[in-house]
C-alpha cells in the first residue's frame, strides 16, 4: 500500500479518535470567543506579502488577469497577520480567526507545510490580557474536548492548573548561566562576539559565521527549551529587543520587546506581542529583515505597503497572539505526529517506483 493512501479506512481508523478530539476543540473555541464577544473573521489565503519572517519559505503563484494585463505576483500567506490588523483599523476591536496557512518546507513531527493557526487580537488589551486568554482558553477547551491530562510521549500535565511566567534573561541564568541581556549593551545591536563567548564557556558551539541571533538560538534548543512547561506550562515572556519582530519596545525595560512564546510539554504552543503600531519603525524592521533573507537565502518578499498605509491612519495600541491549533490537538489528544491530528495531511511525493 502507497504511504500517501491515508484515505484507506484501515489507515484512517487510527487517526478517528484523535479527529473527535479536535472537532471537540474547534468547538470549544468558537464557544469561548462568542462569549468574549468577538468577531470571527476570514481573510484572503493569497496576499501581496506571506509575511516578512527571514527565516520561513513561502509559497509564491501569480494572479492572472481575466482581462490580458500582466500577472500579479502573490503568496500564501504565512499568517493572517496583516489582514486581521487592517481589520483592527477598519474598526474591528476584538477578532478572531482559525486561518489555513502555508510555510513551505517545513516537514517534521510537529510541523507541516498547510496547518491551522488560530489568531486573535485585541484592541485596547496587554499582553497581560493575552496570557490569561490562552490559559483560559487552554482549560476550557481541555474540558470541551474531555480530556483530562495534557499528553507529549510519556508525559502527562494537568491543563487545568496555574501557569508559569518567566522572562527570556530569567530562563537563560536559570538554565545556562547567561545574562542574555549583558550581551545586548545597545539593545537594537548586541554583541556576538560577548555571546559567542558565553556560548563556548557553557560548551555550546559557535562557527565563525554565526550572528547574535544565531547563537541565541542554539542555546535556547539546547539548554532552554528541554526545560520549558514540563512540571505546568509557562509563558516565556520579554524578548531581548532584537528579537521584537512585529512587538513594540517595552515601556518598562527598553533592552526587551513585548512579546512572549507559550510552551506546554516542551513544545511550542503560541506566540504573542504587543504590536507594534509605528508605520516608520515597522517599514525598517521589514526593510532589515529582507535584507537579512537576501543574504540568508537570496530572495525577498514585497512589502504590504497597504498594512503600512493602515498602520499610518492610525492602528489603535494591541496586543495580538498567534497559536498553532494542531500542536493543541496534539496535546489534547497525545498524538505524537502533527498529521495524526489533521484530517488529511499534504501527501508527501511517492517513493521512487510507486506501486
Amino acid at each position: 500500500m502507497s504511504v500517501t493512501e491515508w484515505w484507506r479506512p484501515e489507515a484512517f481508523a487510527s487517526r478517528k479518535s484523535n479527529l473527535a478530539i479536535r472537532s471537540r476543540a474547534v468547538a470549544a473555541i468558537r464557544a469561548f470567543f462568542a462569549a468574549r464577544d468577538f468577531a470571527e473573521v476570514e481573510t484572503p489565503c493569497l496576499q501581496v506579502s506571506p509575511g516578512m519572517e527571514p527565516h520561513i519559505k513561502a509559497f509564491t503563484t501569480a494572479l492572472a488577469d481575466p482581462y490580458g494585463g500582466p500577472d500579479r505576483p502573490l503568496a500564501l500567506h504565512t499568517s493572517p497577520e496583516f489582514a486581521m490588523k487592517k481589520l483592527l483599523v477598519a474598526g474591528v476591536p476584538r477578532l478572531y480567526q482559525l486561518a489555513r496557512v502555508f510555510r513551505n518546507a517545513e516537514r517534521s513531527p510537529t510541523h507541516h507545510p498547510e496547518f491551522t493557526m488560530l489568531e486573535w487580537y485585541r484592541a485596547g488589551a496587554s499582553l497581560d490580557d493575552l496570557m490569561a486568554d490562552t490559559e483560559t482558553l487552554v482549560q476550557e477547551t481541555a474540558m470541551a474536548a474531555g480530556v483530562v491530562r495534557l499528553r507529549r510521549g510519556d508525559a502527562t500535565l494537568d491543563p487545568l492548573g496555574p501557569w508559569r511566567r518567566l522572562s527570556v534573561a530569567e530562563a537563560f541564568l536559570e538554565y545556562a548561566g547567561i545574562d542574555i541581556l549583558d550581551t545586548a549593551p545597545d539593545p537594537e545591536r548586541p554583541d556576538r562576539d560577548r555571546l559567542a563567548a558565553e556560548a563556548r564557556r557553557i560548551g555550546i558551539s559557535v562557527s565563525g559565521g554565526d550572528r547574535w541571533d544565531d547563537i541565541f538560538f542554539k542555546i535556547m534548543l539546547d539548554r532552554i527549551e528541554p526545560h520549558l512547561g514540563w512540571d505546568r506550562p509557562v509563558f516565556l515572556h520579554s524578548y531581548p529587543l532584537s528579537m521584537a519582530a512585529l512587538a513594540r519596545r517595552s515601556p518598562a525595560d527598553p533592552r526587551v520587546a513585548e512579546r512572549f512564546e507559550a510552551y506546554v510539554l516542551g513544545l511550542e504552543l503560541a506566540n504573542a506581542f504587543g504590536e507594534l503600531t509605528d508605520a516608520a519603525e515597522q517599514r525598517r524592521r521589514f526593510a532589515a529583515d529582507m535584507a537579512l533573507k537576501r543574504e540568508l537565502y537570496g530572495e525577498t518578499h514585497a512589502m504590504d505597503e497597504d498594512f503600512l498605509a493602515a498602520l499610518e491612519f492610525g492602528m489603535p495600541d494591541s496586543a495580538g497572539i498567534a497559536l498553532g491549533f494542531d500542536r493543541l490537538a496534539m496535546l489534547l489528544s497525545g498524538a505524537g505526529d502533527i498529521e495524526e491530528v489533521l484530517w488529511a495531511p499534504v501527501s508527501p511525493a511517492p517513493s521512487c517506483g510507486g506501486r
